[in-house]
């Protein structure tokens, strides 16, 4: 045989391969999804393709290991439905590829949109609908961070329908103009989309703020009138204060009873601060919004990301938590010197702008800062019946650990 009359059978051979391949049933599916950066939703679209051969599922787009592992979760949810994944070729693809996808919240609308691709739910059944929720092996649905920002940004997407885990539900009914579902199992999302069953609306979730007194009141306290008079003038103003004394003269115990002073929560700052704290997983699911000024007393040793937000996927900081609240510094001269400075531009700007190479982030960061420290190192300058045993140069350089900057933004 010549080395041409070679070449010809192996290209007609290659082409009879692929002919059969396209004769096999193919699928695809697409569902409406989306991500956070910061507190900002970023959408995205679950792009599934699927058809009959050699099984594999492959998941592209950008996705980190949280959201690689769904594979895992997903199957396992969809085999206890009787639905195996051993006889597909699955391939998932999260778009946009250049938007980093690092939580969860995808693998419902994965499941669902492999259901789709294999004709086990209705094409288009979701058509307009927002969908998200974790899995767990056995298909229960599990709650997930950030569902208010994200359901805010479904209606400025034009999306009609969102499906939330239930237990995010109270969480879920501060949003208007969406119909939103709470789902509990995957199987009920599927027989909702059958018209099998109806998964229930989430109801409207009232806000009725509580007193921020945190089991403290300051009738506790004996005494102390100026420094009392201080926190009132505080309190009424939102000026952040700084409380020098001796150790056991009542520092801490007043700061902690400076959130009962405040007024109480108004419905545009709870909203803020539950998208914060909903980011970072805090929000209880029985109540679904804050309804307490939110109260913050980060150790001496916390880190600057800590204390003002970041990470490769931004995640707001204790200065952010504290947002409509009190944020506490004790011991604050043991701080180290570069986190307390990387306050200065929160404190006057009213918010932290966190720059990474793939994410921009920009959180609300408005508490009232309180902080309290010892006048020297030995803690006893000043005091009536101890003496101090500090040098003036140590009580210099204890004092000058807050520079000047810092110190202006300190009113009372």
């Amino acid at each position: 045989m010549s080395s041409a009359h070679a070449t010809s059978v192996t290209l007609d051979r290659q082409l009879t391969v692929t002919h059969s391949a396209m004769d096999k049933p193919l699928g695809s599916s697409s569902v409406e999804a989306s991500t956070l950066v910061g507190l900002r939703p970023a959408p995205v679209q679950v792009e599934v393709c699927c058809s009959r051969g050699p099984a594999f599922f492959q998941m592209v787009g950008l996705a980190q290991t949280p959201v690689r592992e769904a594979r895992v979760r997903v199957s396992s949810a969809l085999a206890r439905m009787g639905v195996l994944l051993n006889e597909y070729a699955i391939t998932v693809n999260l778009a946009p590829a250049d938007v980093r996808k690092s939580d969860a919240s995808l693998d419902l609308a994965i499941a669902i949109a492999i259901l789709t691709a294999t004709g086990h739910v209705p094409e288009g059944a979701l058509a307009g609908s927002l969908v998200f929720g974790e899995l767990s092996l056995d298909g229960q649905t599990q709650p997930v961070r950030g569902i208010l920002p994200q359901l805010c940004g479904a209606k400025e997407r034009g999306l009609k329908t969102a499906i939330v885990p239930a237990r995010n539900a109270k969480e879920a009914g501060l949003v208007d103009g969406l119909e939103i579902y709470g789902v509990a199992h995957l199987e009920e999302l599927v027989l909702h989309l059958r018209g099998q069953s109806r998964l229930p609306r989430a109801p409207r979730t009232e806000f009725q703020p509580k007193p921020t007194h945190l089991g403290m009141d300051m009738r506790d306290v004996r005494g102390q009138g100026r420094a009392r008079r201080a926190l009132e003038v505080a309190a009424a103003g939102n000026h952040n204060l700084l409380l020098i004394g001796p150790p056991g003269t009542g520092k801490t115990m007043l700061a902690r009873r400076l959130p009962g002073i405040l007024p109480p929560l108004t419905y545009g700052e709870a909203l803020e601060a539950t998208a914060i704290h909903s980011v970072s997983g805090l929000i209880r699911p029985d109540e679904g919004i804050l309804l307490q000024r939110p109260f913050r007393a980060p150790h001496h040793s916390i880190t600057e990301q800590a204390l003002i937000g970041g990470g490769e996927n931004p995640r707001p900081g204790e200065v952010s938590l504290a947002h409509t609240g009190v944020l506490f510094l004790d011991e604050l001269a043991e701080f180290r010197r570069g986190v307390l400075e990387s306050l200065r531009q929160p404190l006057e700007d009213g918010k932290v702008s966190i720059a990474r190479a793939r994410a921009h982030a920009d959180f609300p960061a408005r508490p009232l800062l309180v902080g309290a420290m010892n006048p020297c190192p030995c803690g006893f300058l000043g005091h009536p019946a101890r003496h101090c045993r500090c040098t003036a140069h140590q009580i210099h350089r204890y004092g000058s650990k807050l520079s000047g900057p810092l110190l202006d933004r300190l009113d009372v």
